[in-house]
Formats: structure tokens, sequence, C-alpha cells
């Protein structure tokens, strides 16, 4: 019996669209002082995420907020299990201590990627408060790591890939679950 890879839309274009805009709104509602909020993205679908949620809480709030970009090749467990990547520059140009960080990204699965990312973070100070907003939750977690503003939360088999589709890097919006069935 052959199998065959299996794709089903879980958000469309549309629904990202409406997805990032109750995201914003609920850091929006969480957060205190805006002037003090940084959206910090993971490498690379989370930093295209926090540059769409920064332009969406602009848009609400009449207000500009910091963003930042994080790479954490060099602070992951599981290199050996992910393969050699080339480390992206962070791209964080202020200072973090006593700012309320909301880190951002596309999928949370095992936590391993968060887990790499509060490391990180402590090389560009100590934040009052760090947040957690992920357009995908998946499940699986293997470290007691939980989102604090979750887009989407989608079970799923362990063997099944999330892939999400943004414009400035896809060409498309979009999030797909792929699995052989």
């Amino acid at each position: 019996m052959i199998m065959s890879a299996k794709v089903v839309e879980i958000l469309s274009a549309e629904e990202i669209r409406r997805t990032v805009t109750r995201l914003a709104s609920q850091i929006v509602e969480r957060t205190r002082d805006l002037s003090d909020l940084v959206l910090l993205g993971i490498y690379s679908r989370g930093a295209l995420l926090a540059e769409l949620l920064a332009r969406q809480i602009e848009t609400l709030e009449n207000v500009s907020v910091s963003v930042g970009a994080l790479d954490i090749t060099l602070y992951r467990d599981d290199l050996d299990q992910i393969g050699l990547r080339t480390p992206a520059k962070s791209d964080i140009s202020i200072d973090l201590t006593g700012k309320t960080v909301v880190l951002v990204d596309d999928v949370i699965f095992k936590g391993r990627t968060i887990r790499a990312a509060l490391n990180a973070i402590q090389e560009y100070g100590r934040p009052e408060v760090v947040r957690l907003a992920v357009l995908v939750d998946r499940g699986h977690r293997e470290l007691p790591i939980h989102p604090d503003f979750i887009g989407k939360q989608l079970p799923t088999a362990k063997e099944e890939v999330v892939k999400v589709y943004l414009q400035d890097w896809d060409g498309r919006d979009g999030v797909e679950l792929i699995g052989d069935y």
C-alpha cells in the first residue's frame, strides 16, 4: 500500500489576518504600558509575525511598538537532531531590562525553541516579564512551557507537520497540516 501526503488547510490568508488582529488585541489588553512593550520574533516566521503584530497594535492603539528578531540557533540543545543551521543575526536594538517582552513564534511543538529563546534573551537584559505568543499550538510539549497568547490550538499527531506560510517569506499566507494517510 502506497501512502501519500495529505495536505489540509488549517488557516486561510483571511483567517491569519483575523487571528493576528485578535492576538494583537489580547497583547494590548495584557500590557500595562505599551511604551515598555517589545515584540521579539524568533527567526524566521516568528520575526515576520512580530512585525505583523506591531503593525496591528499601531493600527489599534495609534502607538509604535518596539520590534526585534531573535536567532536561537546557538542556544538549542537539539542541533544534533535538527541538523546544522547557519545562524542569523539577532536584531535587538534596545536593552530589554524592565521591558514587557512578548516572544513571538509561528508554531509551538515540543517547547525547545522557546527554551532556547529564553536563554538567548538574557544576552539583552533582564525583562520585567516575558510572555509567549504563537500562531499555532500543536501540543506534544517536552518542556513545561505554555503560550500566553494562542492563535489556533491544533491537536496533531507527532508525525504530522504544521507548515506556516507568510506573504513576506513564502509569497502567500496560510497554515497547512501535512500527514501521511
